[in-house]
């Protein structure tokens, strides 16, 4: 990614503790976006797809016990990290049993929770090697950061060449702005839903009357196979 590390959602009621891993995460390139009870925590989870989640046990309106029980059942393997201020080995115990990454109690330091989000990401990440993408006829390889419409050469901007490339790793699939922002700027914002579409158009103009991005209009972008038909303005 061309700016931050991907974005970490904050699930947590007490807006001081809120503000303070919001201000770490922030320092260490991470987009935060940060929620207040279980039932808005997991909403925002599912629709903006987070690299990590931050989760206190005890959270008003589900717990983070529950949060995270449904996310597994769910197949979600988000990385997360229970935060409470319960210290008795049972609630460690079957936090990590339900699939939490990482477990810490308050009080705890911020630098230490900055650096136990970045352990869990590099658990989690692994270091898989990138196969290229091809659609039709067009071909982007992550390996070597190349992309290629046919037998031409495609001049790409960083940026431009993380988003066409998360939009071809699940062709056909309807992306959101802010799921976009969030992984591909590690940012979510309903404000900066505007840099999205002007990248889409940037990349329409390079791949030319033939673009595989397809606009969903009033939901988001998708790239579509070929023969799939799409449409066109931002």
């Amino acid at each position: 990614m061309e700016d931050g590390r991907g974005l970490v959602l904050i699930a947590e009621d007490e807006q001081a503790i809120a503000d303070i891993e919001r201000l770490y995460l922030s320092r260490a390139g991470f987009g935060v976006h940060v929620e207040r009870d279980g039932v808005s925590a997991l909403a925002q989870i599912r629709r903006l797809k987070p690299v990590a989640v931050i989760l206190d046990v005890g959270l008003p309106g589900m717990d983070g016990i529950e949060l995270c029980r449904q996310l597994r059942h769910a197949e979600d393997w988000t990385p997360v990290l229970f935060v409470t201020a319960r210290d008795e080995e049972v609630d460690r115990v079957l936090g990590l049993e339900l699939g939490a990454d990482d477990y810490l109690t308050k009080p705890f330091s911020p630098a230490e929770l900055v650096a136990r989000v970045k352990a869990v990401l590099r658990r989690t990440s692994g270091p898989p090697v990138p196969k290229p993408l091809v659609l039709g006829w067009l071909e982007l390889d992550p390996l070597n950061r190349t992309a290629r419409a046919g037998a031409s050469a495609l001049n790409l901007t960083a940026t431009e060449f993380d988003l066409l490339a998360y939009l071809m790793a699940q062709p056909g699939r309807v992306f959101s702005r802010e799921q976009l922002l969030s992984a591909v700027w590690g940012q979510a914002s309903y404000a900066a839903g505007r840099t999205v579409d002007v990248h889409i158009a940037q990349l329409r103009a390079k791949l030319g009357a033939h673009s595989p991005i397809a606009t969903s209009r009033g939901v988001g972008y998708s790239v579509v196979p070929p023969g799939g038909g799409h449409g066109g303005g931002p």
